[in-house]
């Protein structure tokens, strides 16, 4: 929650020009442009990582805007003492720029970031900035606000201090020099805790040395402590889910697949689910239509053919039943020529988002052509940020990581597998990513024969909802499960509140103890 700089104003008065207000996601292009101007476009933040700081802990982060425009970033994360206080690094403590490493009931507040467009450093955007941090601390009822504050004067003096750092701090504490920035956090009542090295090894100025800062909120109250973690309601605590184990059989054309489809999207909406989930490559049933065999060019070009029909059908669904769909997934022909394999998101609300499957089988790739994406990002809905995974993506421990550090709470899987191996493949490591990212995973897969079309004879599925295994949770990691082989839907009841008490005090914290000091998550940018 940012303050209002909303002022009375007269019919001879004019909008304010600069404006510091609570970041939100139509800022997040922006933001990266601003970050890239600053830093360069190597140094910058992806979209991804600021999705994930505004995912984490949205009201702790702001934007200045002046005519319009975003010139100035402040982010900030809750985090313990015990973290906060002792030797870090920038990469470590804010989760490699994605906040993941935010702590609802953190008593610290962590500035991970201001930066100021570098045509704009002389109207106190820094500062404003700042105050907005510290109004934050003191709303919240926390102990202080701690960082990490470079020190871009000591390069040039090293050798002028034998290559002690500390004595260089000691001499702008002492203000017989001047350090553009420490004299500047000196100035608005920061403290000098220490020296941390290596919190940033590519910054030359500083050579990779920082000052660890503290600022101590003068109006702590210990009452307001207990009142902690109150902006996790901002979305709903309690979440249904349903999963459809889908039958595959032959129809005679589009609307008879499409009343199948609306059947099922009607029993999860009887049962007031907020989501329902299809199996991946539910759309090959479509290919019954043409009554013969056809080879992968062919059933491709088949299957593209229905890519709007099938976009329209699950939005209006959505829209009409009051759910938010999850569409399995359906092979479409992309901008360059390529065969994707996409996932159609359809919000109630009527927005349709899409997520291509980034890992390809071999049988995907030798039987279909099928290329893989290059994005995973979360989704925002009106139950938090949730994430897709489509089948085989499941397999792979970065991707879930990935999403999660993005903010993602619930992670669907749409699945498509002949064998029980090939199922066990996809659930026991979907156990897996709800253990190490203690998060909740969904599955849908296909049931049924469809003979008449290749490469998708026989299917093998049991369908669940999977939690982490701890207390709070379902015996055995498993909120709901089905028959293996029938045609059903499973529901279940997920608690986004327990998600968050586990991740920050349960019996294993995964996402809280990862060791950011060894190895971190990167994701490239395509080139």
């Amino acid at each position: 929650m940012a303050r209002s700089n909303k002022t009375t104003s007269t019919k001879h008065e004019s909008r304010a020009k600069l404006v510091v207000r609570e970041a939100c996601t139509a800022d997040i292009p922006e933001i990266v442009a601003l970050t890239a101007r600053a830093y360069g476009s190597e140094g910058g933040y992806t979209p991804e990582m600021v999705t994930g700081q505004l995912t984490q802990f949205a009201e702790g982060q702001f934007v200045a805007v002046y005519e319009g425009k975003v010139v100035g970033y402040c982010a900030t994360f809750r985090a313990p003492e015990r973290i906060v206080m002792r030797r870090h690094t920038w990469p470590e403590i804010t989760g490699g720029g994605y906040a993941s490493r935010h702590d609802a009931k953190g008593d610290w507040l962590y500035g991970m970031e201001i930066c100021v467009d570098p045509e704009y450093r002389e109207i106190r955007i820094g500062r404003r900035l700042y105050e907005e941090r510290k109004w934050l601390c003191q709303h919240l009822g926390l102990k202080g606000i701690v960082f990490g504050g470079r020190l871009p004067g000591y390069a040039r003096r090293a050798k002028r201090f034998d290559n002690d750092v500390e004595a260089y701090v000691a001499e702008v504490q002492a203000r017989r020099i001047r350090d553009r920035a420490l004299s500047f956090q000196l100035r608005n009542d920061f403290e000098v805790r220490g020296v941390l090295p290596g919190y940033m090894p590519d910054d030359v100025e500083s050579k990779g040395y920082a000052a660890h800062l503290v600022w101590r909120n003068p109006k702590i109250d210990t009452d307001e402590e207990l009142q902690l973690a109150k902006e996790e309601g901002r979305v709903q605590d309690m979440v249904r889910v349903a999963t459809v184990q889908y039958q595959q059989r032959r129809v005679k054309d589009f609307d008879e697949f499409a009343t199948q489809v609306e059947f099922f999207v009607d029993v999860a909406s009887d049962y007031r689910a907020d989501f329902v989930v299809f199996p991946e490559l539910m759309t090959l049933q479509l290919l019954s239509i043409e009554n013969k065999p056809l080879s992968p060019g062919a059933s491709l070009v088949a299957l593209t053919s229905y890519t709007e029909r099938v976009k329209a059908l699950f939005s209006r669904l959505a829209v009409e039943y009051n759910i938010n769909i999850i569409g399995g997934s359906h092979p479409t022909q992309v901008e360059d020529g390529d065969i994707h394999n996409v996932c159609y998101v359809c919000l109630r609300d009527g927005s349709i988002h899409e997520q291509e499957k980034i890992h390809i089988t071999p049988n995907e790739r030798n039987w279909w052509g099928i290329s893989g994406g290059d994005q995973a990002r979360v989704i925002m809905t009106d139950c938090g940020p949730i994430a897709v995974m489509i089948c085989y993506d499941s397999e792979f421990p970065e991707l879930g990581r990935h999403l999660v550090d993005q903010g993602a709470n619930i992670i669907f899987v749409p699945f498509c597998t002949d064998t029980r191996e090939g199922y066990l493949r996809v659930r026991y490591s979907c156990q897996a990513r709800a253990i190490e990212n203690q998060c909740y995973m969904v599955l849908s897969g296909n049931v049924g024969n469809l003979p008449g079309v290749n490469n998708f004879d026989i299917q093998y599925s049991q369908s669940c909802i999977l939690t982490p295994c701890d207390f709070p949770f379902a015996r055995d990691g498993v909120a709901a499960d089905t028959t293996a082989n029938a045609e059903q839907v499973a529901f279940a009841d997920l608690r986004l509140e327990t998600l968050a008490e586990a991740r920050n005090a349960g019996t294993v914290q995964n996402l809280k103890d990862r060791r950011h000091d060894l190895y971190r998550l990167r994701w490239l940018p395509r080139r």
